[in-house]
């Protein structure tokens, strides 16, 4: 692509997320985008052929500022219950200007079949960074991950990031507080829970767990060939 191309992407890209800011998704079409952003719809279309995809970037945008906010605060041997504390209320300031259209964009994103979706093929990448960042936070903690669990956790954990996530989008109390107290609720949680899978009373669970997460993995991976 060349450089004036992708400078029309980007510009075409930061006008649709501030109009999803400031005016909501369903407000917002590709006509104004191209209009505000100078340039043709045709144009528009040329590099974005729906809104669902203008949404996939919008992840990739919010995952970068998530990782860029996030990294430098997590602790070197701190507690993992701190470190994911941290990374779920940096995720929900970056997420916060785009509140006012979760709801039409929980809408678009929920059938299976929408490459809005997080779970789809198309935003792999942005989910990619999601689990890496998850596991930057067990990296940096000092508490051990069970052996069984040591790849897939990153990816649980990403999960319960993504029920944090719904319960924001749903929440309409002030400043998404009600969200807020979850988080401070949930990170210890959490956190002795994965003390409590290193114990061998919890080896049978954890297995169980372990085995869940590589077979809708493996699905998943078979969905995107």
């Amino acid at each position: 692509m060349s450089n004036r191309g992708a400078q029309t992407r980007e510009k075409l890209v930061e006008t649709a997320l501030r109009l999803f800011r400031d005016d909501g998704f369903q407000s917002t079409t590709m006509r104004r985008i191209a209009s505000e952003a100078g340039v043709s719809l045709g144009n528009a279309y040329y590099y974005f052929a729906s809104k669902d995809e203008l949404v996939l970037e919008l992840y990739l945008v919010v995952q970068r500022a998530h990782r860029d906010q996030a990294l430098p605060l997590l602790r070197e041997g701190g507690s993992l219950a701190e470190n994911l504390r941290m990374v779920l209320h940096s995720g929900l300031d970056v997420m916060t200007p785009y509140h006012g259209f979760g709801g039409a964009f929980l809408q678009s994103a929920l059938p299976t079949t929408s490459k809005s979706s997080p779970f789809s093929a198309e935003s792999a990448d942005a989910r990619a960074m999601a689990i890496d960042l998850m596991r930057e936070a067990l990296t940096a903690s000092h508490q051990r991950t069970p052996s069984s669990l040591e790849n897939q956790l990153p990816t649980l954990l990403w999960l319960t990031y993504m029920g944090v996530t719904l319960h924001w989008v749903t929440d309409s109390s002030p400043g998404q507080r009600r969200t807020r107290t979850l988080v401070d609720g949930l990170a210890p949680v959490v956190a002795k829970a994965v003390k409590l899978a290193r114990l061998p009373v919890a080896r049978s669970l954890v297995g169980d767990v372990a085995t869940l997460i590589a077979k809708a993995t493996a699905r998943e991976e078979e969905t995107v060939r």
